[in-house]
Formats: C-alpha cells, sequence, structure tokens
C-alpha cells in the first residue's frame, strides 16, 4: 500500500476507530488512546501481508479495547458510586432528523449504561454487529472465535441491551417539553407535580467519582427522584441550566455562575422521562468544559 493510500485510509478509519472505542471504554481519552495504539500498530505491521485494512484496524482497536476493559475491571468495580460514560456535549439544539436518530440510538447514554453489564467480549460482538454492520463472520474472525459461537455471543448480548435501549415514542419537541416542564416544576417545589414528568419506575444515577456530590446508589420511582431534585433546590442549590445535546440525546449543562457544576442526561418511555444519568466527576467534565 502506498503512503497515500495508507493516509486516505487511516483518515476515513478515525472516526470508525474513535466510535468503536469510545462505545467500548466510555471514556474520551482512553478511546483516543486506543486508535492511536492501533495506527501505531498499523505503521509497525507489514502492510503488504494485509489483505483487509480495515478489518486489521478493527480488529487490533477491538482487541485493544477488550484487553484494556478486562485490565480496568477492578478499579470499575472500586468506582466510588454509579459509573457514567464521560458524555459528549453539544450546545447545538438543531440537528436533522437523520443525525438525531443515528446519534441518539447508537450513542445514547442509556444504551452505554447497559453495555457496561456486558462481559467486554459480548460488548464487542454487539458494536461490531449491530452498530458498524459486520456480518457474524467477519465479527467472529475480528474476536478470534467461530461463528457459531459469535452468534451465540451476540443472542446474550442482543437480549441484555434491549430492554435498556432508549424508546422514540414521541417527538424530540414533545420531550424537549417535558424537559423543560420538570425543571421548572422542581423549582415550585411540588413533588407531585415534578413526579407527573417520570414514569413510576424510573432511574436516576448520579456520578460524581467521590469527587463531586451526587446520590451514592442509583435512585429508584418516580417519587423518590422528585423529592431528590426538590430536596436539592430547596436547600439553595439553583443551578443555570443550559439546553444542550448529550451524546445526542437532549440534556441539560449545569452551571454555578460560569463554572460547569454538571450535565444531565434523560431517556424517555412516551412523553415522560424513564432514566436520568446526571455526571459530575470533575474528571468527565473536563472537555465539556473546554
Amino acid at each position: 500500500m502506498t503512503k497515500s493510500a495508507s493516509d486516505e485510509l487511516l483518515e476515513n478509519m478515525r472516526p470508525r476507530l474513535f466510535g468503536l472505542a469510545y462505545r467500548m471504554l466510555g471514556l474520551v481519552e482512553d478511546a483516543e488512546d486506543a486508535v492511536q495504539e492501533t495506527l501505531i500498530r498499523w505503521f509497525q505491521a507489514d502492510q503488504s501481508e494485509v489483505s483487509s485494512p480495515e478489518g486489521w484496524l478493527m480488529t487490533v482497536c477491538s482487541r485493544h479495547c477488550i484487553d484494556k476493559l478486562r485490565a480496568s475491571k477492578s478499579q470499575r468495580e472500586h468506582y466510588v458510586g454509579p459509573w457514567l460514560p464521560e458524555p459528549l456535549v453539544s450546545e447545538e439544539l438543531e440537528r436533522s432528523p437523520e443525525e438525531l436518530t443515528e446519534l441518539s440510538e447508537d450513542l445514547s447514554m442509556a444504551l452505554l449504561v447497559v453495555l457496561e453489564s456486558l462481559s467486554p467480549v459480548e460488548r464487542a460482538a454487539y458494536l461490531l454487529h449491530e452498530i458498524f454492520d459486520y456480518s457474524y463472520t467477519e465479527v467472529g474472525a475480528i474476536l478470534g472465535k467461530s461463528e457459531t459461537a459469535c452468534r451465540q455471543v451476540l443472542a446474550r448480548a442482543r437480549k441484555r441491551v434491549q430492554a435498556g435501549k432508549p424508546r422514540f415514542d414521541v417527538s424530540e419537541a414533545e420531550r424537549l417539553e417535558t424537559m423543560r416542564a420538570f425543571y421548572q416544576a422542581v423549582e415550585t417545589g411540588n413533588v407531585e407535580i415534578v413526579e407527573s414528568y417520570l414514569t413510576e419506575s424510573a432511574e436516576m444515577w448520579s456520578d460524581g467519582g467521590g469527587k463531586a456530590i451526587a446520590a451514592m446508589n442509583v435512585v429508584y420511582g418516580a417519587n423518590n427522584i422528585a423529592r431528590f431534585f426538590c430536596g436539592i433546590y430547596k436547600k439553595g442549590t439553583h443551578p443555570r441550566l443550559v439546553p444542550c445535546r448529550i451524546n445526542g440525546e437532549i440534556g441539560v449543562l449545569m452551571y454555578d455562575g460560569d463554572t460547569l457544576e454538571g450535565v444531565i442526561a434523560m431517556s424517555f418511555s412516551g412523553v415522560n422521562m424513564d432514566k436520568i444519568f446526571v455526571v459530575r466527576n470533575p474528571d468527565k467534565l473536563q472537555g465539556v468544559a473546554g
């Protein structure tokens, strides 16, 4: 392969490699490191012996991420409070319907949190097949498994992921209206009104990483979540909220003056919120605060 052809290949593959690594690892810096390690190994390899450069790059990246997840298992298990992915934030709300569907379904916090419940190999298999459209045979080759084994891994992963994927039963405009009404209700302190914007079985995940105030456990149930938010507001915590996109979905940035205090993403079931994800760990906000 000529240098120009190699450069073009890598330029085209960078977004795909980063997309895989970010969904696997949930942290931007780790994803960037995975891409960099993949490129280094590409330049060290005998490229004349590589029959499928794209497949080779995805194989190296996938296996690097699997190794990284296995190595970080203990660190994740001892994390203080719930662990959430580092958010990808855009303050631009206007997107085309095609962009909204692709981003929201593929990158949503809800999906990434469900992926955390899978083994590293299950996660890789699911992403390669369901998100990046590789065949069973291709996924098996990337992961070093037979096609039969690959199908079994994917069946387990797909079953666990399906229940946690976001549901787009109503328009984005309706979801945005629900989000705004929810925060307006929080300001009134009326728990019943706040609760009305949540599904009965709603969940709230709050990631402070032991470095910022956050709920130490997942908060379950609309009433408990409503009381949590109203309680914080009554204590005098009145952040300035700025609508944005978090991993493709509508959300808000929370500011104390000019200081970013956190980001909040939501997923919906119908017009009501069924999951709220609050990221307050300052290590995961550096890229947002920029």
